[in-house]
């Protein structure tokens, strides 16, 4: 193992299958026979004990992990790099997260991202939160823009844990795809895992978490459609994977998209548009906008009928 490591605890939200396929999905930077070995030498606990790969996650166990680092991985440090800052109040901020900023450090992209942005703008956090993670507890893909929550306090952080895990929180997406859908409305409830192919993409699989997106057709194109898009879950690339399986893949997707797509696009049609939610210090919910990204509304202003 390497000299240098991280600890990690937290509770796993729900059942999720044996314990090295769970810690292989939450750290993507591991593999699963990694997983196994950091098992096997007694680096991970579920509840306190030492137990197999094999255990099964039921679901409400604490896992604490010590993840071996990188050696070029360092403390993440403050960078000045401009946030456009939605909203903010005491206990959070609300980010739009540009296409190309990276939300969270890792192999590959230890400066400029999201974590590092913050770190610099709201120093007082790093007191509180992981390392690497700046008070935040969800994230977008690389290429996808949007709104992005910023806990403030830590009593907020745990607050917005369990509003995920409960469902608390809702987001709307916009989003162009390839196609035109059936119907104008649609629900996407299909199991999202590991692409036992390709480990690094996720899949629709049978013995994946449940994943449930809904959708709306706000307005067709020649061969394309713009979509409004609710993910009822939070799996990851859920929304890309979801419309990939219903043929509809979202434009700029190279990874679960054609190449050869009508509209060419250097990132992804995935807009984070808005965020809902209520804190526990407020009565009425909190609704947050991010506008179209100008080259997005560009590609809609372009688009033959």
């Amino acid at each position: 193992m390497s000299e240098r490591y991280q600890e990690v605890e937290f509770v796993v939200a729900e059942a999720s299958g044996r314990l090295d396929k769970t810690l292989a999905e939450r750290f993507e930077q591991l593999s699963r026979a990694q997983v196994q070995n950091l098992i096997q030498d007694g680096q991970v606990m579920v509840n306190g004990r030492l137990v197999k790969s094999s255990y099964r996650v039921e679901g409400g166990e604490t896992i604490w992990i010590k993840l071996p680092l990188p050696e070029e991985d360092l403390e993440t440090q403050p960078e000045s790099i401009a946030l456009d800052i939605l909203y903010e109040d005491q206990y959070l901020a609300v980010i739009n997260k540009p296409a190309g900023m990276v939300v969270h450090p890792a192999t590959g992209h230890t400066t400029g991202t999201l974590v590092n942005a913050v770190l610099a703008r709201w120093p007082e956090i790093a007191a509180f939160s992981e390392s690497g993670r700046a008070g935040i507890v969800h994230r977008l893909d690389k290429e996808t823009s949007g709104v992005i929550l910023i806990a403030k306090t830590e009593k907020t952080l745990n607050d917005l844990r369990v509003m995920f895990k409960d469902r608390q929180i809702h987001k709307r997406y916009i989003a162009l795809v390839e196609g035109v859908p059936d119907a104008p409305d649609g629900v996407i409830d299909a199991p999202i895992g590991r692409d036992p192919k390709q480990r690094k993409r996720m899949a629709v699989v049978r013995d994946g978490r449940d994943a449930v997106t809904e959708f709306h057709v706000l307005d067709t194109y020649s061969g394309v459609s713009l979509l409004e898009v609710f993910p009822k879950t939070g799996r990851t690339h859920q929304i890309r994977v979801h419309l990939a399986f219903i043929g509809h893949p979202v434009i700029g997707d190279g990874v679960y998209g054609s190449r050869k797509q009508q509209v060419k696009l250097k990132r992804y049609f995935l807009h984070a548009s808005s965020i809902t939610l209520t804190l526990p210090e407020n009565i009425e919910p909190l609704t947050v906008t991010a506008p179209l990204p100008v080259g997005l509304q560009n590609v809609l202003d372009k688009l033959p009928r």
